[in-house]
């Protein structure tokens, strides 16, 4: 479609009216509302970016292992980052993508669980390609990092393929080795930076992510454990 508010939001409506097979995607040339984490906004310019939502019934998942869904999504999307910027792309927990201190994209995913299982996930992705002016002055693109336009169709396609085989592994079982492929990714992983938890700045190193998704940081000689609300990079001027 060419316009739209999110792409998950018209992934809910047609889930809502029994129209959604599994694997449906849905591609917006431009969101009017796009949302991120935490309940940010996510603005792009039309026709330069992908932005799209992915329909998947991962009924074989359990929803307490639900956080390996958001690894899969992710590896699929660094891959195809990796294809154009083969060095310094990495995975900030919980879902966004950078390369070194720039945002180049992110994801948002919307489980439904019924019972033990899930029942259907809504994966909006956003990467940013095509567009070279940001207002956030920590957002970046691949024209602005490669110095190329990209063309939007073959990036689309590729992705698409990366997040199908990055979903048939999970389903046969490559959970626990997309964990490590992750954590291999992941920004700031093992280094000493500063974080902000309960209104104070402290020095922090992070050693992994749980299986439920918490964020795992070494504070003051103690290991504890972050849902996403509850702690917050400090970024370096």
């Amino acid at each position: 479609m060419p316009e739209c508010a999110s792409t998950n939001t018209e992934a809910h409506l047609l889930l809502n009216k029994n129209g959604a097979t599994d694997g449906c995607v849905i591609v917006a040339g431009a969101q009017t509302g796009g949302r991120g984490q935490r309940g940010n906004t996510w603005d792009v310019e039309p026709d330069k970016n992908i932005t799209l939502s992915v329909i998947l019934k991962p009924t074989f998942l359990e929803a307490q292992h639900q956080f390996s869904l958001n690894i899969a999504v992710s590896l699929a999307a660094l891959d195809l980052l990796r294809e154009y910027l083969p060095e310094g792309v990495a995975l900030k927990w919980p879902n966004d993508l950078y390369y070194r201190d720039r945002k180049a994209g992110g994801i948002l995913i919307e489980n439904a669980v019924s019972g033990r299982f899930l029942q259907h996930s809504v994966i909006g992705i956003g990467l940013n390609v095509n567009q070279v002016s940001f207002v956030h002055p920590r957002a970046t693109s691949l024209a602005l990092l490669t110095g190329e336009q990209i063309p939007l169709p073959k990036a689309i396609s590729k992705l698409l393929e990366n997040l199908e085989r990055r979903y048939l592994a999970l389903r046969t079982g490559a959970g626990e080795a997309q964990k490590r492929e992750y954590l291999q990714h992941l920004y700031r992983y093992q280094e000493w930076h500063s974080y902000e938890v309960g209104g104070q700045v402290l020095p922090g190193q992070i050693t992994g992510v749980d299986a439920t998704g918490r964020l795992a940081v070494l504070i003051e000689q103690k290991l504890q454990f972050f849902q996403f609300q509850e702690i917050k990079f400090v970024m370096e001027e």
